[in-house]
């Protein structure tokens, strides 16, 4: 599923050397197994009985890091997100939270397009060294609950 969406997105964005790079080092099973042993809980969002994509959470102090939320192309603009969404704001209230942030690459303007109508505001640039001459070059972006 990782490797579906992320190639068909991430490649015009970041090309294809560092969207293998960034599966292997942060998709991975091994990778996966260790976020789960940090705390990162995965979630499955289905959609009429399919497996339609993932989303992945964890809690830091006060706020819930959305730390990453993938849905298959062709479900995409079918109000799946928001709904994730509304099931990740659930979440932070729960566990008594009051932001949610996420961060999201600078050049994938359509994303970051939906997060601003969905509310959240960016509040920060990082540029994040993930090593073999690659980083992250992204937006935290938040949104108070």
């Amino acid at each position: 599923m990782s490797e579906v969406i992320w190639k068909k997105h991430y490649i015009p964005i970041i090309g294809l050397a560092q969207v293998e790079y960034m599966l292997d080092k942060f998709l991975s099973k091994k990778a996966l197994e260790d976020q789960i042993k940090e705390g990162y809980k995965y979630y499955f969002i289905n959609f009429e009985g399919r497996k339609v994509g993932y989303v992945c959470i964890r809690k830091e102090d006060r706020a819930l890091f959305l730390s990453k939320i993938y849905i298959y192309e062709s479900y995409r603009g079918m109000k799946i997100g928001s709904s994730t969404l509304s099931f990740v704001y659930e979440q932070a209230k729960k566990l008594n939270c009051n932001i949610v942030y996420l961060t999201v690459n600078k050049n994938n303007s359509k994303s970051i397009a939906v997060y601003e109508k969905l509310g959240f505001k960016n509040v920060d640039s990082l540029v994040i060294d993930i090593g073999k001459g690659f980083v992250m070059n992204d937006y935290k972006m938040e949104k108070i609950l």
